[in-house]
């Protein structure tokens, strides 16, 4: 059975529900990783949709191993701070459509680095209630709107999230952005009834339309 996050701080209102991961999504996560690595002696070379095998150490010309890309991650979530950056246009397209729903961060990350990306996320006016998961999001959202099944939207970088949450919450809205470029384009396809977003003008043109029946340029 699946380990459900604590939903207590969430008050939902009825109002529509968006879900927002966080990383490449809300904040920008390839680039800022990027410097991280070359600060730690490594480099990310873009050349397929995975970290493990990209991260090439510069003392010995090798990719880092498994181990070494988790032990790097959660160095890099400790001073998420120092680099990570909202993506652009995410925090004005967020309070835009929180005027007419509510919105929740759900983001795939050890619970230990839950409060430092509160704070980061609040600095840059990102207040809205955050939740941290290592385990499959389609049974948290499920769960998040057993007491009030609202109209609902999804946005996450990674397929088998937007896939997790089709199997338990098929009439969802399902919207697969990353705002790297270079990862994007080597990303695979998402699969049926999963929508591709360049950009958080594209998301907020989908989530509009299918949240609040509104087809015109958001907001």
């Amino acid at each position: 059975m699946t380990n459900l996050p604590d939903f207590a701080h969430i008050k939902l209102t009825g109002r529509p529900l968006i879900i927002c991961d966080i990383d490449e999504v809300v904040l920008e996560f390839v680039t800022p990783l990027g410097r991280f690595l070359v600060s730690e002696g490594y480099n990310l070379i873009p050349r397929s949709f995975a970290l493990t095998g990209n991260i090439i150490s510069n003392a010995t010309g090798e990719a880092a191993t498994e181990q070494d890309v988790k032990s790097l991650l959660d160095r890099f979530f400790t001073a998420q701070e120092a680099w990570q950056v909202p993506a652009p246009n995410a925090v004005s397209t967020l309070a835009a459509l929180s005027r007419d729903a509510d919105l929740v961060f759900l983001t795939a990350m050890p619970a230990r680095h839950a409060a430092v990306r509160r704070v980061l996320l609040d600095r840059h006016d990102l207040i809205y209630p955050l939740l941290a998961t290592e385990g499959p999001k389609g049974a948290v959202i499920k769960a998040l709107r057993e007491s009030m099944p609202v109209p609902c939207a999804f946005i996450d970088d990674i397929a088998r999230n937007l896939l997790s949450v089709r199997e338990h919450v098929p009439e969802c809205l399902l919207i697969n952005l990353m705002v790297n470029d270079d990862f994007r384009a080597m990303a695979p396809a998402p699969g049926p009834g999963i929508y591709r977003a360049a950009n958080w003008d594209d998301v907020a043109a989908l989530v509009s339309a299918h949240l609040f029946g509104k087809s015109e340029k958001w907001p």
